[in-house]
């Protein structure tokens, strides 16, 4: 459904803050985990057909910050398991079955700027305030490896899969827009690092494990690059950039499983252009029908319980072949 939205459309609006984060579940397409100023974390459900009115009533309401929170992330393999990350510094782990924070990471300085899991959500990464990028054993809060990046002021972090590698992106030390990728164990110095662009927005990555595709966005400009990642050296392959007049202030994913697979369709962006009001979708076409790997599906791999108690597990994968008309 495209076209102008009505004015009085109805909202989600039980916040008393600013909302900072939102995130779909990736197993429950009808739930949503957000995060405000007002400290708070909240889940919603919403109906089937969409809304009707205005709702103010969330699922769960989660208390546990004292400053505003951030971030929220659900654990990719996991049901139920829900990241939040404050302005207290801290990031609290949610069992919602109980509706209870059931873990704390205290090991940052300053405020966390992004998270990111690996494949099976055994390992968290995090961008900090402090300059530092870490990798995390989430159930314990153990800094397993970190970076002080003097070079590179961190900004955005993603796994890039099961390649054992993450990427940031980030300001050079003469304030350009630049990329680093790392080695997942060893975080002393990064694998590459390459300049980008002099401009000064965000630059967010987006990573396709599926295609070993790399999109980078940049806030306030209209471009999407994209980048083949290889695991040998030169390990990042310039493709290609959409171009666009509009300037983006953030973006959204279509998950995997509602692409348009006839289409031939293997990624879509929801860009957001703030200047018109407007959401454009972006699709990336690939005329091949060999793209479609087994891909991460809406079946959770861990209860959890399992997952608490020390358990990983891969995603459990599905097919994507029915969408071939």
């Amino acid at each position: 459904q495209t076209g102008r939205i009505e004015p009085n459309y109805p909202k989600v609006c039980g916040h008393q803050g600013n909302v900072l984060d939102i995130k779909w579940n990736p197993f429950i397409e009808n739930i949503i985990a957000s995060c405000s100023e007002d400290t708070t974390v909240r889940i919603w459900e919403i109906p089937e057909g969409g809304l009707k009115r205005n709702m103010t009533e969330a699922v769960l309401e989660l208390y546990g910050h004292s400053r505003r929170v951030g971030l929220v992330e659900w654990h990719p393999t996991t049901n139920n398991i829900l990241f939040s990350a404050g302005y207290d510094y801290k990031v609290l782990i949610w069992n919602l079955d109980i509706g209870e924070p059931v873990k704390m990471i205290d090991c940052h300085t300053d405020v966390i700027l992004c998270m990111s899991f690996n494949t099976d959500g055994s390992l968290l990464a995090t961008t900090c305030k402090d300059k530092k990028l870490r990798v995390v054993e989430p159930r314990s809060g153990r800094v397993l490896q970190e970076a002080s990046c003097k070079n590179h002021r961190v900004n955005r972090v993603v796994f890039l899969g099961s390649t054992k590698r993450l990427l940031t992106t980030g300001v050079s030390r003469w304030n350009t827009r630049q990329i680093a990728l790392w080695d997942q164990e060893d975080l002393s110095m990064p694998l590459i690092e390459e300049e980008i662009d002099g401009l000064s927005g965000l630059l967010f990555p987006f990573y396709d494990a599926d295609t070993h595709m790399l999109y980078l966005a940049g806030k306030g400009d209209g471009n999407i690059r994209y980048y083949e990642i290889g695991s040998e050296k030169p390990y990042l392959s310039y493709l290609m950039e959409f171009r666009s007049p509009a300037p983006q202030k953030g973006l959204g994913v279509m998950p995997k499983h509602g692409l348009d697979v006839s289409a031939c369709e293997v990624f879509r962006f929801y860009k957001l252009i703030t200047l018109k009001g407007l959401i454009e979708p972006i699709s990336m076409i690939v005329p091949r029908r060999d793209i479609y790997p087994m891909t991460p599906g809406t079946e959770p791999a861990l209860t959890p319980d399992e997952w608490l108690s020390g358990m990983n597990r891969d995603p459990i994968l599905m097919s994507l072949k029915e969408g071939y008309k």
